[in-house]
């Protein structure tokens, strides 16, 4: 096995030297950083990251909660995106990255647990259930961390705006004519909770009473509840002439129950998802949903625990709101011009 000391023969130069090179120091020439670099990975040279951790303090291992009880898992587009911008981005600045789970081949642990036994310098918590006390024992432990989509007093926590999506999809629907607009949400997490404060303070804006019944409870990324979620809508004596979805998946259930009725989209009713995955353009009609930027949201929670891992004095605990935008696709019908 080639060792620093092989490279500094090698190359006729220090020990020190090499280091300095390996580890991107400053105070050497680029001929010389380069000489020694190219001649290291000549001989094959490989860090031992063992050594590494004795002398920096740091694995360079971030690890990632993610936790997805619809078994959707990273076939979802929308956190395959939140999850590879997080790679990328933990790459790009020399980070490797572990899921970190309650289970340990057989054995039960915690999340603070599983994060010590594989060595990480901080956590992201992508996706769990935020109530849950290993999630709090990670929070409240002495591991760095940054939260997405939801928020602990003492963490960072990337936000995407979901509060401003329902404003702009009510409002969308509101300016094209829509007055009978129901609401297929999720399950009760606090992106749900946000979602619907704004679906009903953006219609109670535009005068829009809201009838308990054009409000119905499904699961996120679960087809088949929301199309039952829709059939309930669809028997109504006076049914909506609009319906959002909790997300662009389960709209395809409701697409499939509206398809069952006889119903055309959007001529009879229209329909509006969330999230904006990529099939959300392919599908005929193109789907009018609301786009969340997931790369930015994984590619800011990464910076954003690197930057607290490597500068703990001088890195602020905030909340970093990203921003989506709404698709107009072809699933909203024009009831006024």
């Amino acid at each position: 096995m080639t060792k620093i000391k092989d490279i500094a023969k090698a190359c006729g130069v220090s020990v020190s030297t090499v280091s300095k090179a390996l580890n991107g120091n400053s105070d050497l020439s680029e001929e010389t950083a380069a000489r020694v670099r190219k001649a290291a990975k000549e001989l094959g040279y490989i860090p031992n990251s063992n050594a590494r951790v004795l002398k920096t303090n740091r694995s360079h291992n971030i690890g990632v909660i993610f936790e997805d009880p619809t078994s959707s898992g990273l076939k979802h587009e929308y956190f395959s995106g939140i999850l590879n911008s997080i790679k990328d981005e933990a790459e790009s600045c020399g980070y490797d990255v572990t899921f970190i789970s309650n289970h340990l081949a057989s054995i039960s642990n915690s999340y603070y647990e599983h994060a010590r036994f594989r060595g990480c310098d901080g956590v992201i918590v992508a996706s769990a259930d935020f109530h849950s006390p290993k999630v709090v024992e990670l929070i409240e432990s002495e591991i760095p961390s940054v939260t997405i989509d939801y928020v602990f007093d003492n963490r960072s926590a990337i936000m995407s705006d979901n509060y401003a999506g329902l404003h702009d999809i009510v409002q969308y629907l509101y300016m094209n004519g829509h007055r009978k607009i129901a609401f297929i949400h999720g399950e009760m997490t606090a992106v749900c909770q946000k979602r619907l404060s704004s679906y009903y303070k953006t219609m109670e804006g535009f005068g829009l009473k809201v009838p308990d019944e054009y409000v119905k409870q499904a699961f996120f990324h679960l087809p088949k509840a929301s199309g039952e979620a829709t059939k309930e809508l669809l028997a109504l004596t006076d049914r909506p002439d609009c319906i959002i979805y909790p997300d662009d998946y389960s709209m395809l259930g409701g697409i499939t129950a509206l398809e069952e009725a006889g119903l055309e989209i959007p001529d009879d009713i229209s329909i509006v998802g969330y999230d904006g995955i990529q099939l959300s353009r392919f599908m005929r009609p193109v789907f009018t949903t609301y786009v969340q930027d997931s790369e930015k949201i994984g590619k800011s929670a990464a910076h954003k625990l690197i930057e607290t891992i490597e500068s703990p004095r001088t890195s602020q605990v905030e909340q970093i709101t990203i921003k989506g935008w709404l698709q107009e696709g072809k699933t909203v019908k024009a009831l006024i011009r």
